[in-house]
């Protein structure tokens, strides 16, 4: 397998996007997809599906098509997913609380294991199954169960402290949802949702 500086994180993002087709397909029954069919289902041409594979190994029999079973074992293999993945949420305000309640995360292979708030208030308020822990515990807690990915749903003026102390921690990725740019080292990813950014980019071209 080559090294991950070699494959375009494009591709990374689309392989969770063909994982995503090859579940609903074994969930119809179906055992075998070809490229065509796969790439449709997934928004994207064969040759781009093709390619992005390619960065892992040779899959498929020519006239066949993809074994399903075996294409997603692959694809949660290099994605990590294979088994439950802890993750923190920081912050529990309106979104922070939602995210905590979605469920769908255990689905693709991660798991909320504690989520941190600042304000004392919110420690009790949220009503989830997943505790909800004073944001000074932590680093601490980061460091003893060893997690890797942080969701941040904390304001723009605290974000960049508080990514700070996780890098510091050990995290390695962070999915970004407050409106700030983290400035982390190159060794940490980091992926922004700034859902008012992507309505003003919808709003263009509603005319």
């Amino acid at each position: 397998m080559p090294q991950e500086t070699d494959i375009p994180r494009k591709s990374i993002y689309r392989l969770s996007i063909y994982q995503r087709c090859l579940e609903r397909l074994k969930d119809n029954g179906v055992e075998t997809v070809s490229s065509n069919s796969l790439a449709k289902a997934a928004g994207v041409k064969s040759a781009q599906l093709r390619k992005d594979l390619a960065h892992f190994g040779q899959f498929g029999t020519r006239g066949l098509g993809y074994s399903v079973d075996a294409l997603i074992e692959v694809i949660t293999g290099v994605l990590g997913t294979s088994g439950l993945l802890q993750v923190i949420l920081v912050g529990v305000g309106n979104l922070g609380s939602a995210l905590l309640r979605y469920s769908g995360f255990n689905r693709e292979g991660f798991e909320i294991s504690a989520a941190f708030e600042s304000d004392p208030k919110r420690l009790n308020a949220v009503n989830a199954k997943i505790p909800v822990m004073d944001v000074s515990l932590m680093t601490k807690y980061v460091i003893d169960n060893e997690v890797k990915i942080a969701i941040m749903a904390v304001p723009a003026e605290t974000a960049q402290e508080v990514a700070n102390s996780l890098v510091n921690a050990g995290v390695q990725a962070f999915l970004n949802f407050s409106s700030t740019v983290l400035k982390t080292p190159d060794n940490v990813i980091v992926n922004s949702v700034d859902l008012a950014l992507e309505l003003e980019h919808l709003s263009y071209f509603v005319k």
